[in-house]
């Protein structure tokens, strides 16, 4: 761009040959970034599981800005707009984008990972160019911390549109009864990020009448136990932190989910269980800890080989394994709308829990790693912050 801060731009992209087109990208100066899990692992070992960086790669993909510049071709944006930023990009035309999973577009690249090379540049700068189709505007009552949440909460509306978790009437059900169903119950393992972003988010849209949320932290369960929703509604469980096994690890597994079952008084299991962690031990407690006729939501990402995972004891209850990859066309849709309601109101202040300046990107990375801050408080989401506004 000749200007930094051009009103309006034109660029020319050959799209194939003798096939030039004007782009209908807008130019955006970004206010926040969320660092993920797969940029830190980017940032320590320099790969993300098999996606291994081949060239200079810029991270960061949970952003939100301020529109700067709008391409000619462009409608419904303006300078001035606040947008956050979708970027994974499909090919649009194959049967899965059609059908509107296009998070699982054979030629998909997504910003910031490595998967295809040359590598596709993330959002962690201070301005970026971004195609209009893949921004999505944001109402004014939305500050810059919900803004930064956005992609993360987007991640769980698709978990929980792929669990099809019980209808209102069964909760309503459930709350009249004078025990809790296990029909009504869900178990979220992890309580990071995703994690109590999607606690936030099932409370939300009472799809559950009791949310159990088990980690191996206990200053993080203090946090999930804090969100803004009924003490009865989100309970939580401290799992015993990982130690040398006396007993074989699939019984001790199995009677580590008994044991959640018992302090919950729910016999016949959960009826979905989401988990948050990638941990192979938690996905192996979590088939068991699932009732008969219910599901195990996979959402985080844990290594390429996932060994010993009890796969008759979820054949034989008929335990459905759901795998989630991101989000799909009504991720951010819903995002935006559920952040921006007045039932979410409250919650990004409990999971953005710390907030670095762009200048000091190192140190912003350096204590999503940690886990913990120099006062011993734990870090659940680290916000990087560009520019001079910035409104909590």
């Amino acid at each position: 761009m000749s200007s930094p801060n051009p009103q309006h731009f034109r660029a020319l992209v050959l799209h194939g040959a003798k096939d030039l087109r004007l782009s209908g990208e807008l130019q955006i100066a970004i206010r926040v970034t969320g660092l993920c899990g797969s940029d830190l692992h980017y940032y320590q070992h320099g790969r993300n599981g098999d996606f291994i960086m081949r060239a200079p790669l810029c991270l960061g993909h949970e952003s939100a800005g301020t529109i700067t510049a709008v391409g000619t071709d462009v409608e419904d944006f303006q300078v001035g707009d606040r947008v956050a930023l979708e970027v994974g990009f499909p090919c649009t035309s194959c049967g899965l984008c059609i059908e509107g999973r296009y998070n699982i577009c054979r030629s998909l690249r997504f910003r910031s990972s490595a998967k295809t090379f040359p590598h596709l540049d993330g959002t962690l700068m201070e301005l970026t160019n971004h195609p209009f189709d893949k921004c999505h505007k944001l109402p004014a009552h939305i500050s810059d911390v919900q803004s930064a949440l956005i992609e993360p909460l987007a991640v769980c509306m698709h978990a929980i549109r792929r669990s099809n978790p019980p209808d209102a009437e069964s909760v309503a059900r459930a709350l009249s009864a004078t025990r809790v169903p296990e029909e009504t119950a869900a178990l979220i393992f992890g309580a990071g990020a995703i994690g109590m972003l999607l606690t936030a988010a099932l409370a939300a849209t009472q799809h559950f009448s009791t949310l159990v949320v088990a980690d191996i932290d206990e200053a993080r369960l203090r946090i999930a136990a804090s969100l803004p929703f009924p003490l009865e509604k989100i309970r939580t469980y401290l799992l015993p932190k990982p130690a040398s096994e006396a007993t074989p690890q699939a019984e001790a597994e199995a009677d580590l989910a008994q044991q959640i079952l018992s302090a919950f008084c729910l016999p016949n299991g959960f009826s979905r269980t989401y988990d948050c962690t990638g941990v192979a031990s938690c996905i192996r407690m979590g088939i068991y800890a699932t009732g008969p006729g219910g599901a195990v939501v996979q959402i985080g990402m844990g290594g390429a080989a996932q060994p010993n995972i009890p796969l008759s004891a979820a054949a034989l209850r008929e335990v459905d394994l759901i795998g989630v990859f991101r989000y799909a066309t009504r991720g951010y849709p819903d995002a935006v709308a559920l952040m921006g309601s007045e039932k979410f109101q409250g919650v990004a202040e409990k999971v953005a829990t710390h907030f670095v300046r762009f200048e000091e990107g190192d140190r912003a990375f350096e204590l999503a790693a940690k886990g913990v801050d120099e006062q011993g408080k734990p870090v659940v989401k680290v916000i990087v912050v560009s520019g001079t506004r910035f409104e909590r």
